[in-house]
């Protein structure tokens, strides 16, 4: 009888040559490592967020009044309510943590090189649309610190030539942030996911069009990698295991952790928080925002200090694959980077008073000049590690491409 169904199906749509050549027997280099699994992670994290939040949505009141409130009802009256609020908002978390390892291994590996530069800013315009969703769902529990960070993170487009009151104005739907604001930050929120859903599927059609880089460097022919499925099927199902483990033990013994204690206070427009915070994903950003003393010169560096990884095709002007494990110079520049952001973020998460200011001024200008300085440090590096060796397939394939390139010169 299944046979038959398929069959019928097949006749109409082309269900199982769409499974065979995307998913069982698409051809992936037989090296990867538990780093490449992080993607497949979080595409699972998204389906999580996605049915939790629809369950929370039928209770939540989206009203000034009401909506503290409803996070009670939901927490101590809807069966299971509890869980899937931490599901929920562990989930977000947990998506950021997924995203940003991703762009680690993406970083360390220089797999947005050539010619995988659209399926980098695919990716970079899937961070954009999270960071907006989770900064609108911030608001959404109505408490101390969300209330607080909306009405700061919204005062920063005031800093937008011309029409910044306007835009701030139209994006709280008045004066301040209010009962409007809760509405229409609701309904993005709600909204987003389903976009970011379909982000993902173009990310993935990018991905499966120019195959998944290899962490030796060498681009192999088809014939010469294997079948996903079984191979990395059961390696992304055990590290879908280990995360699980995490995921639940947070959920169930620390669901408070990623929650700031000022958000279980229903929100006071006459009370201010002693210390504004956002959520832990953008402390290395709001503490880059901070650095710079004038308002716009802040925003414009917090906008540019997430935009310039797109740029990262191009800042890097080395031909040699493989990313950092033939490149020295670049593996101690991306281990410095990442010590950095966590400075950042600690920074980030306390006031900027005495010598944690100055700690976040010398983080940032690290931070940027990472970027500026690696164009030239790139191609110096090239010369220097062509000079000492490399595996010769490794040597040949940089030979050939800077090759190429002088020839189009």
């Amino acid at each position: 009888m299944m046979s038959k169904i398929i069959a019928w199906v097949d006749q109409r749509f082309p269900l199982t040559s769409f499974v065979k050549h995307e998913l069982t027997e698409y051809p992936t280099p037989r090296n990867l490592s538990y780093w490449w699994g992080f993607g497949f992670l979080a595409g699972f994290v998204l389906v999580i967020q996605i049915v939790t939040g629809i369950f929370l949505a039928m209770h939540y009141k989206p009203d000034s009044k009401l909506a503290f409130d409803s996070i009670q009802h939901i927490m101590r009256e809807v069966n299971y309510g509890w869980l899937i609020r931490y599901l929920h908002s562990t989930g977000a978390s947990a998506f950021f943590a997924v995203i940003y390892t991703h762009m680690a291994r993406t970083l360390y590996y220089g797999s947005y090189r050539r010619p995988r530069e659209l399926l980098w800013w695919t990716g970079q315009g899937l961070l954009l649309l999270m960071m907006a969703t989770a900064f609108m769902g911030y608001l959404l529990p109505w408490g101390q610190m969300s209330y607080w960070g909306a009405q700061v993170i919204t005062s920063l487009f005031k800093a937008t030539p011309v029409y910044g009151e306007q835009i701030v104005t139209w994006l709280r739907g008045g004066f301040t942030v209010d009962d409007p604001t809760l509405t229409r930050f609701f309904s993005l929120h709600y909204l987003f996911p389903f976009l970011i859903f379909g982000a993902v599927i173009v990310h993935l059609v990018a991905l499966h069009t120019v195959r998944s880089s290899n962490p030796s460097g060498i681009n192999l022919a088809d014939k010469d990698n294997i079948p996903f499925h079984p191979y990395f099927t059961v390696k992304d199902l055990f590290g879908l295991g280990i995360f699980m483990i995490i995921y639940m033990l947070i959920v169930f013994f620390k669901p408070d952790f990623f929650i700031e204690a000022a958000n279980n206070i229903p929100a006071n427009p006459m009370q201010t928080p002693a210390h504004i915070v956002p959520e832990w994903y953008f402390l290395p950003f709001y503490a880059i925002l901070r650095s710079v003393p004038d308002l716009a010169g802040g925003v414009v560096a917090m906008a540019i200090s997430v935009l310039i990884f797109a740029a990262m095709p191009y800042l890097d002007r080395s031909r040699i694959t493989g990313g950092a494990r033939y490149r020295p110079v670049y593996r101690a520049m991306f281990y410095i980077f990442v010590i950095n952001i966590f400075v950042l973020g600690y920074v980030g998460a306390h006031p900027p008073t005495g010598t944690l200011k100055t700690v976040g001024e010398i983080s940032t200008m690290i931070y940027f000049m990472t970027f500026l300085l690696l164009p030239f440090i790139s191609r110096w590096e090239e010369k220097f590690v062509l000079a000492k060796g490399l595996p010769p397939a490794v040597e040949e394939m940089a030979r050939k491409e800077i090759a190429e390139a002088e020839g189009n010169v």
